[in-house]
């Protein structure tokens, strides 16, 4: 298997859409049909501060049902972290595996040159220098990085930085060069509507549109927009009573977390240590939502998802300074048989230990023992949220291993 083409995939698959399959597909025809793809894929909880809509099993067997041969796990503390520390935990975990040879990924612009180029200058101490500046005139950090990018570069080059999978696509080149990586890039332009967008006739609806259908009721037309395999893996697990998922069925005990928390408490969730914390602190004294805390909290400085993922971290008692610098683990959610050829191959290239068994951590060091601690504490929270509490029973993830299909 050593002269077969790996390509990694960074992934939260929120759902899994023909946009997901199209990028596997394209990966794989540009590669050859011999070439296999490797996904590291969110768990429970995604990027955005939010509640995933279905398990991480779920979405890990859809996406080898749609042409994934091995999902991998991103931890927690880097699934529900800033997009440059979930881009460096991805990258992290594709290059522990000692095996993959490319990263694939969708992007706005279709080219990784630019991309490579772009993050070349935004991890150089001069765009450090000048993103200091920009910040210290109270603008967001968008704002600042896009005038600091513009002055280094040019407006065109700049405008890079203005769509999602670009942006995600320069975090995953940032930490390449970081790590000293040889791995070559390969992307494909993104296809559909835009995040958070509108559903349009005949395009590819983003994860985001197909959440809001299911949510407000339009459960046929989610189902039809999804992948075929996982709008069977979804009807499966809402038969089940362990979906839809959303963040709002727990908000009580969000709240009641967030009420019980003191301001250091707080501070420790501020990644950015502007103060942002005590603006969360004040608002959840109050607020009787956790919309309405987000409400107060919003300043134009302040994006949305970075205060969703603060509140998210207080509901599982996390902290951005508990994060190890790489994940400990590479932990399989499924496989087909050629991603079981994966893992056999993994056990002589790998830079970590592969856990497939939950109890083979408590054979590790304390990094490991302590995110599978926390990966098991978020998986009995997550369970609160099923449509049927009767299926929350504690303590699930010390017993589930891959799904091997």
């Amino acid at each position: 298997m050593n002269s077969v083409q790996i390509a990694g995939i960074i992934t939260e698959y929120n759902p899994l859409h023909g946009g997901h399959v199209h990028l596997m597909e394209e990966t794989r025809r540009q590669l050859g049909a011999d070439s296999a793809i490797l996904c590291v894929m969110s768990g429970n909880f995604v990027q955005r501060g939010d509640f995933a809509l279905v398990s991480k099993y779920a979405r890990a067997e859809a996406a080898v049902r749609s042409g994934a041969d091995l999902v991998l796990e991103l931890p927690l503390p880097w699934a529900v972290a800033s997009a440059e520390r979930f881009a460096d935990g991805g990258v992290q975990t594709l290059l522990s595996t000692g095996i993959v040879t490319h990263l694939a990924f969708g992007s706005e612009c279709g080219a990784a040159e630019p991309l490579i180029q772009l993050a070349g200058v935004l991890t150089g101490e001069a765009f450090s220098r000048r993103l200091r500046e920009e910040l210290s005139v109270g603008v967001s950090f968008a704002a600042a990085r896009q005038r600091a990018a513009e002055e280094l570069t040019s407006p065109e080059t700049a405008a890079l930085l203005r769509t999602p999978n670009n942006i995600l696509g320069i975090e995953y080149c940032k930490s390449l060069l970081r790590h000293g990586s040889t791995l070559k890039l390969l992307t494909v332009p993104r296809q559909g509507a835009a995040h958070d967008g509108a559903i349009a006739e005949g395009e590819t609806p983003s994860a985001s549109a197909i959440r809001s259908l299911i949510e407000s009721g339009e459960r046929e037309r989610a189902l039809s927009l999804m992948a075929p395999a996982m709008a069977s893996a979804y009807a499966a697990e809402e038969a089940a009573g362990r979906a839809p998922v959303f963040a709002h069925t727990c908000e009580r005990a969000i709240l009641a977390r967030l009420r019980t928390m003191g301001e250091t408490d707080f501070a420790r969730l501020d990644e950015g240590r502007e103060g942002l914390y005590r603006r969360v602190y004040a608002a959840a004294r109050t607020a009787p939502s956790v919309a309405e805390v987000l409400a107060r909290a919003k300043t134009k400085r302040y994006a949305y998802a970075r205060l969703r993922r603060m509140v998210l971290w207080a509901y599982l008692g996390l902290a951005p300074d508990d994060c190890p610098a790489a994940p400990p683990y590479l932990r399989p959610l499924a496989a087909n048989e050629n991603g079981r050829g994966l893992l056999s191959q993994m056990r002589s290239t790998a830079s970590v230990p592969i856990l497939t068994k939950p109890a083979a951590v408590r054979r590790m060091g304390p990094s490991a023992k302590a995110v599978f601690e926390w990966e098991s504490r978020a998986a009995d929270l997550y369970a609160l949220a099923y449509p049927d509490l009767a299926r929350a029973a504690g303590g699930q993830a010390w017993k589930e291993g891959p799904v091997m299909c």
